[in-house]
Formats: C-alpha cells, sequence, structure tokens
C-alpha cells in the first residue's frame, strides 16, 4: 500500500490553488504551507485532506476548503499587534494559522460569542463560516475601525466578505463567491406575518 506525501500535498495546495486563486500574502502562505491540515480532519478523511472542499468534522462542524480560509485570513489583514477574535474552533485549523502571526487570539464558538466579552475590544474578528446577519451584540466586541471577515449567505450562494466598523456599525462588502459552511447560529430570525 502506498503511503501519502501530505508535505508535497501541502505544497500542492499552495501552489496550485491558493496562488493561482490571487492569495499573496506571505504569511498565511507559509502557514499553510507548514500546518499539516490533515490534522485536523477525522482519520477517515486525512488522504482528501487537501482537496479544495469542505470536510464535516467529528463534531458536526465542517473545515471549510483551504481556499476559502486563505481569502479570508488575507482580507482580513491581520498583523502581529492585532487583538483577534476568531468564531471558530480553538484547536482548529483557522486558530492554528492566526496564531502564527498573532499573539492575542480569543476563540469562541459561533454559539457562545458571548464568553469574548471580558477580552473585548477586538482589532479583527475571523468568523470562520458564513452568515445570514450578524448580531449587534457581536459588532459591540469589535474596536472603532476593526476589520471583519466572514462569509455570507446570499440566497442559495455563500460569498466571502470584508468589513470595517466604525461607531458601532458594519457593512460588509463581498468580495469573492465561495464554498464556505453557514453557521446556524447566524441565520436570520423568521419575519412574522399574518
Amino acid at each position: 500500500m502506498e503511503s501519502v506525501n501530505f508535505e508535497e500535498m501541502r505544497r500542492s495546495m499552495v501552489d496550485s490553488q491558493l496562488r493561482t486563486s490571487g492569495v499573496t500574502d506571505l504569511w498565511v502562505l507559509a502557514a499553510m504551507g507548514n500546518i499539516p491540515r490533515e490534522d485536523f480532519v477525522p482519520q477517515t478523511h486525512r488522504s482528501t485532506a487537501y482537496m479544495d472542499r469542505s470536510i464535516t468534522l467529528d463534531d458536526g462542524s465542517v473545515l471549510n476548503p483551504a481556499m476559502s480560509c486563505a481569502l479570508l485570513l488575507q482580507a482580513a489583514d491581520v498583523r502581529a499587534d492585532d487583538h483577534v477574535l476568531l468564531l471558530g474552533k480553538e484547536d482548529g485549523y483557522v486558530a492554528a494559522i492566526l496564531r502564527t502571526r498573532v499573539n492575542a487570539l480569543v476563540c469562541v464558538t459561533a454559539e457562545n460569542f458571548s464568553a469574548a466579552i471580558s477580552a473585548a475590544p477586538y482589532s479583527v474578528i475571523v468568523i470562520d463560516g458564513a452568515v445570514e446577519e450578524l448580531p449587534a451584540a457581536l459588532v459591540d466586541l469589535a474596536a472603532d475601525g476593526a476589520r471583519l471577515v466572514t462569509g455570507i449567505i446570499d440566497g442559495a450562494v455563500t460569498r466571502l466578505a470584508k468589513g470595517f466598523v466604525h461607531k458601532g456599525k458594519i457593512a460588509l462588502k463581498s468580495f469573492e463567491d465561495s464554498e464556505i459552511a453557514p453557521l446556524p447560529a447566524f441565520a436570520r430570525k423568521p419575519e412574522f406575518v399574518f
């Protein structure tokens, strides 16, 4: 039985998926080229860890495609001195990438972002998934001028988006159609109708 060369697969992901899709940020390329993505997926999916697709994890959460992760992190324009809030898994792939860049990283789940209040305000908020709407309480955690990146759900399409927080308000602008898993905690509440 032939063994899988994960290092070669990682190099191929960086060269043929990320670089060819507009990912140019050196720290993102270096981190994703060094961090073993296969360590963040179930054993049964290790050989497909570098395919450009989502992978459902054992706890029901989703590891988004590498290209979506890279484009989102590049758009966040994370700097070493940023105070970053990640709505995602503390022991997940995106957290591991961010830890190569910043010292101040707080990770919470989308269902429990109120746990991040004590360390607010944040200069960057990264949401590892797609949302239909952002609750005001989340935006309240951001410093004025903070950057926020996320996926957004637009009908049947998901897009990557970036925005800036100004005086407690945020305007998101999509920049790329991309596969990114919806986060049920940020689903739009049904409207009351007669």
